[in-house]
């Protein structure tokens, strides 16, 4: 097993290549977020991540990237011993940097399941996926100096660069069934997601209906939740769009493998 400074160095690039996935987690569960929020799925979280949200609630892909790099069928075969689930949601860090993806996504495919992928949507990759969830990086997630999880804002104006790719994204609207699932940190994030949003129903020829549009309360225990979760519904009620849970964080708080 690769010692998690090797996963960090391999696993950080925007487009990164290599033998195996880096893989930070494999685990049963409920899904807790968007359109299939309650279906039992088994997830498989690789590390790595070419944004560096400050609020990221999965520190250990993405600041400090770990885990251990396994081929393909060893994850296949861990996804089958969880022999009552029929969905797999392949997560991150972002899971799109990895070529491999590809790869798992085909051999889960070919196997019947049905497959999630949890990407921010600046990648774009030719492969078979059920639901696309995307979740634009919002201007209220950029690390600034004073919200650094480090403290030293060195990812600032990467991050601010790359967190919306046009291009990718809309290519990945118009491919695949796909939900759009944003981070409210509060009331101000609301202009952006709109405008966000009509500049995707403009780049796509797929119609894009407020349904498809959920918004999420940013918040990583019940406690944070609970100070934003009402007033996240009130805006999905007042624009239109729909409102998501954090259903695992309801039930499990911030345990890990949930």
């Amino acid at each position: 097993m690769p010692v998690a400074s090797d996963v960090e160095e391999r696993a950080t690039d925007d487009d990164a290549s290599g033998e195996g996935l880096p893989i930070n987690e494999v685990f049963y569960s409920l899904q807790g977020e968007g359109t299939l929020a309650g279906v039992p799925s088994v997830f498989v979280r690789t590390s790595g991540c070419n944004l560096r949200c400050w609020f990221c609630d999965s520190y250990h892909t993405s600041w400090e990237p770990t885990g251990a790099w396994r081929d393909v069928d060893s994850i296949i075969e861990e996804v089958q011993s969880h022999e009552q689930a029929g969905h797999v949601v392949l997560t991150g860090g972002e899971p799109l940097i990895h070529e491999e993806s590809v790869e798992l996504l085909e051999r889960l495919a070919a196997d019947g399941y049905h497959t999630t992928v949890e990407t921010n949507g600046t990648i774009y990759r030719d492969a078979p996926i059920d639901l696309a969830s995307i979740s634009p990086k919002l201007a209220s997630s950029t690390p600034t100096p004073d919200r650094d999880p480090k403290g030293d804002g060195e990812w600032e104006e990467k991050h601010e660069e790359n967190r919306i790719d046009m291009d990718a994204l809309s290519r990945m609207v118009d491919a695949y069934e796909t939900q759009l699932k944003f981070v409210v940190t509060d009331e101000s994030d609301l202009s952006e997601i709109t405008g966000l949003v009509e500049r995707v129903r403009a780049a796509t020829a797929t119609t894009v209906a407020d349904d498809d549009v959920l918004l999420m309360p940013e918040g990583m225990t019940r406690e944070q939740l609970d100070g934003t979760r009402s007033k996240v519904a009130e805006l999905a009620m007042e624009y239109g769009y729909r409102y998501t849970p954090r259903l695992h964080v309801d039930l499990w708080n911030d345990a890990p493998g949930t």
